[in-house]
């Protein structure tokens, strides 16, 4: 392997996921691609065309020429435009014309990992042309592929997965964002700290502590007093973080302490993905 140390938990979670996703819709007949998803507008088989059009851009493929019906109600800023285009051109496309390219493009994709010798620090294109390292490209597109695959299995009534390797990058991820969201976008107040207690397949207590000038930092060491603490599961975690869910779905999932004001302004806030 040529693969940088620091991609390759990134390369293992992609593979993990992807053949995860090809197992779960292989026995699939036509009429199971069109069940509906978690993921706002979107059926098993448009999932299975995003998480394709991902891997063809990290390949370098052209984006298809294509023009997008006006009637897509989900679809309602440049980044979920960017993003449907890869989508609708596969809308009509068969369970065997899905499952053949999905193969095809696993293929591809392996090769060009097997052949990775770029530093971790080199700049690629990204999304709707944002620079940035490859490093973060392959985690986010790790992040993304395991997110999807769980989509698909609420989809399918196949839970599973909620531990492995794509779940660890996904925690990471989302742990990232978690300062802005407490301190930007929920306004916590300054010199004060929210504790997040996650159990489950993946558990975790972090503090996001917001400091004299409202900058929020994310540490491990529990917080004495905190302002709030919230206290859930990993999946509704997920769930949330993700956009799948509303806060008032999954209330019975959550508790919270402290200050209520600031952790429905936390759980209104908490969704990081566009």
């Amino acid at each position: 392997m040529s693969l940088h140390p620091t991609l390759q938990p990134y390369a293992d979670a992609w593979t993990h996921s992807i053949e995860a996703i090809s197992e779960l819709v292989q026995p699939l007949v036509e009429g199971e691609w069109n069940r509906r998803t978690p993921c706002p507008g979107w059926s098993v088989r448009d999932v299975v065309s995003h998480v394709i059009g991902l891997d063809c851009e990290m390949l370098g493929d052209p984006r298809p020429i294509h023009a997008l019906p006006r009637d897509l109600f989900h679809v309602t800023n440049d980044h979920q435009r960017y993003m449907e285009m890869q989508v609708d051109v596969r809308r009509h496309h068969t369970a065997p014309e899905m499952t053949s390219e999905l193969e095809y493009t696993i293929i591809r994709r392996n090769r060009q990992l097997r052949n990775e010798s770029r530093d971790p620090g080199t700049k690629v294109r990204g999304p709707l042309g944002r620079e940035l390292t490859l490093e973060e490209s392959m985690r986010g597109h790790a992040f993304d592929v395991w997110a999807h695959e769980q989509d698909l299995r609420a989809a399918l009534g196949r839970p599973g997965n909620l531990d492995s390797p794509g779940a660890h990058v996904a925690r990471d991820v989302l742990l990232a964002a978690l300062p802005d969201v407490v301190a930007a976008k929920a306004n916590a107040p300054r010199s004060s700290a929210v504790v997040f207690d996650v159990h489950g397949p993946v558990e975790f207590l972090r503090t996001i502590r917001v400091d004299i000038q409202g900058r929020g930092t994310l540490e491990t060491a529990p917080a004495l007093g905190p302002a709030a603490t919230l206290t859930l599961d990993w999946e509704t975690y997920v769930r949330l973080a993700c956009g799948r869910v509303t806060p008032e779905a999954v209330a019975d999932r959550v508790k919270s302490e402290g200050d209520p004001e600031l952790t429905a302004a936390i759980l209104r806030n908490f969704p990081v993905t566009q």
